[in-house]
């Protein structure tokens, strides 16, 4: 196994699938990924704001890494390919400061 290799870690997150039954048991249901990503987003803000160490910040961003993995794999969709994809979108937008920060969109002028 290659500890950077996106392909084994796709591997890794289907094997824990496969073994707790997710398909036949309601865990890769799409809503359910969704709550369960928004939860893990709400754990990353916690670490943020409470100034939790950076180790348990990388935790729960790694947790939610796995979900994203678990989604693509729920969903049935190539996550990497959809990586490049999008990146080949946002290199090619504009940045703006916004409220005193640096934001990359698609700006529309309205």
């Amino acid at each position: 196994m290659n500890i950077d290799s996106y392909r084994d870690m796709l591997e890794t997150v289907q094997a824990f699938h496969a073994k707790h039954r997710f398909r036949e048991t309601g865990g890769e249901e799409l809503t359910y990924r969704v709550a369960l990503m928004t939860e893990e987003l709400g754990e990353i803000s916690a670490c943020v704001t409470k100034g939790k160490s950076n180790e348990k910040l990388a935790e729960e961003c790694a947790d939610l890494f796995i979900l994203l993995l678990g989604t693509a794999i729920a969903a049935d969709f190539d996550l990497r390919q959809a990586f490049w994809d999008k990146m080949k979108k946002v290199e090619s937008r504009e940045s703006r400061m916004v409220n005193g920060r640096i934001r990359v969109s698609e700006f529309r002028d309205t």
